[in-house]
């Protein structure tokens, strides 16, 4: 039931993020877009409820209540990043908007710590919450599939980190500009006549 509502909960996210961003550029209903946007915490919620409720009745703790948890870790912390993500991009191929901008040197660095941060969060909060339900559980279950999910997340966690840091160590340099050949924005008047002599006259 558990994988069944983390599969919904997917689908559901990506379905309404697709129906705001066709009521905000297609439709031009920007104020219904916002209302659809903001249902995307209630899935996060109704996961959240029906995974206590199933610990609750007596459910044995395992790796589908973990990946729970890290779905909802996920969607809090960079749920927001990913919408906002997908409309720039959407705005620009479908709605005349600006391109993505490229972010090179410190300033990539500096959006790769952000990116970092984010993960670092969704870690936090799927760690917090396995933690709960490892005291939930309080030792009447086997809760070994939920220290493996808080081992992963420390993984993940680490892995950003080394990301982040490789950018700071390793800046990405823009790419190299290419200048204009000499004389070729000449070619369309290169036989003119100068502008101080008048054409030559036949007889």
């Amino acid at each position: 039931m558990i994988v069944t509502l983390i599969i919904i909960c997917e689908v559901g996210f990506w379905l309404l993020l697709a129906a705001g961003l066709a009521l905000r550029y297609w439709a031009k209903m920007p104020r219904a877009s916002i209302a659809v946007l903001l249902c995307e915490p209630i899935l996060e919620v109704v996961l959240f409820v029906v995974t206590a409720i199933d610990l609750k009745n007596g459910a044995e703790p395992d790796w589908k209540h973990g990946l729970a948890a890290v779905y909802i870790g996920y969607s809090i912390a960079l749920g927001h990043y990913t919408i906002k993500w997908v409309d720039v991009r959407v705005a620009h191929r479908f709605a005349g908007g600006p391109p993505p901008v490229k972010l090179y040197g410190t300033a990539r660095a500096i959006d790769e710590w952000k990116i970092a941060a984010r993960w670092v969060l969704a870690g936090l909060i799927a760690m917090a919450l396995l933690q709960g339900a490892v005291w939930y559980v309080d030792g009447d279950g086997d809760i070994g599939s939920l220290r493996m999910w808080q081992q992963k997340m420390l993984w993940l966690i680490g892995i950003n980190v080394i990301i982040a840091a490789t950018y700071t160590v390793f800046p990405k340099k823009a790419p190299p500009v290419v200048a204009p050949r000499r004389g070729a924005g000449n070619c369309a008047t290169s036989h003119e006549a100068p502008a101080d002599k008048e054409p030559t006259r036949s007889a």
